[in-house]
């Protein structure tokens, strides 16, 4: 077991890189994109994936999409930190109450163990030693928060109330408020707009270094950002499924600043409809 780990962790290493130095080479960002893991009785089988949205909306905005797989290697995390230039956290199950302090009430359907691990070392790695741009999606944004030193409501109904609905289906459903000397309003250059919503879960306390870019009627958190230079936007609704204006203006601003990190030229979209 041990021998065939190693052996799928040098795998993993050789595409890492391989797919490195092909960004490299035409001069594009590497981002990394957060996956879905689906447990498995055998712990060498399983699931990682991801949403071909997540994938596409990097690719129109000049990327060079590559999903990541939650493999359980602390040397994996380094070398996905020194290897990509930017990073999407993708939505999910819920962030386990215990890495804020609280217990789990009935609500509450966590992380695969093996993603927790994960994107928990790879989130901490991030804020810590790297200085390259950071979005984060539903999950994405809880765990931005938790890793911070955030906490979080574990159910919005029976918390907050219903007056807004947070848990829909299909497109736009609420409206958010955002924060004017933020840089999410700089980017989408609007006061309030109508969102996507798909969560049970929100930002309670918010953790060291961020502060509230928007929030819902209900007074719910529904952005968070890093202050001052350093690029990083975490919002509760899917931009990569909002109307193709209002996701690129996010995605190109993220991949506007993976570029200027990296020292690279901008790119153009990639994806081909034909």
């Amino acid at each position: 077991m041990a021998t065939t780990r190693r052996c799928l962790s040098k795998i993993i290493f050789v595409v890492i890189f391989s797919i490195s130095a092909v960004g490299a080479a035409a001069e594009l960002p590497l981002i990394g994109i957060t996956s879905v893991f689906q447990e498995s009785e055998n712990d060498t089988v399983g699931r990682a994936a991801t949403t071909m949205s997540y994938v596409n909306a990097v690719l129109e905005s000049g990327g060079l999409p590559v999903v990541l797989p939650p493999v359980r290697s602390k040397a994996a995390v380094a070398d996905y930190l020194a290897a990509l230039d930017g990073l999407v956290l993708v939505g999910g199950m819920d962030v386990p109450p215990h890495s804020y302090g609280e217990k789990a009430d009935a609500t509450v359907d966590s992380l695969s163990a093996k993603r927790f691990w994960f994107e928990s070392r790879l989130i901490k790695s991030w804020i810590e030693q790297s200085n390259k741009p950071l979005l984060g999606i539903c999950l994405g944004c809880q765990f931005t928060n938790v890793m911070s030193g955030g906490t979080l409501i574990q159910d919005i109904p029976s918390k907050v109330g219903a007056k807004v609905v947070h848990r829909q289906k299909g497109g736009a459903h609420h409206s958010v408020t955002l924060e004017k000397s933020t840089r999410l309003h700089s980017i989408l250059g609007v006061d309030t707009l109508t969102v996507n919503s798909y969560h049970h879960q929100a930002v309670d306390k918010v953790g060291a270094n961020l502060v509230v870019a928007a929030h819902a009627p209900d007074g719910v958190v529904e952005a968070l950002e890093w202050p001052g230079e350093r690029f990083g936007i975490f919002v509760q609704w899917h931009p990569e499924r909002m109307p193709l204006e209002h996701r690129r203006k996010i995605f190109s601003a993220f991949l506007h600043a993976c570029n200027e990190k990296a020292g690279k030229a901008h790119g153009t979209d990639r994806l081909e409809t034909k």
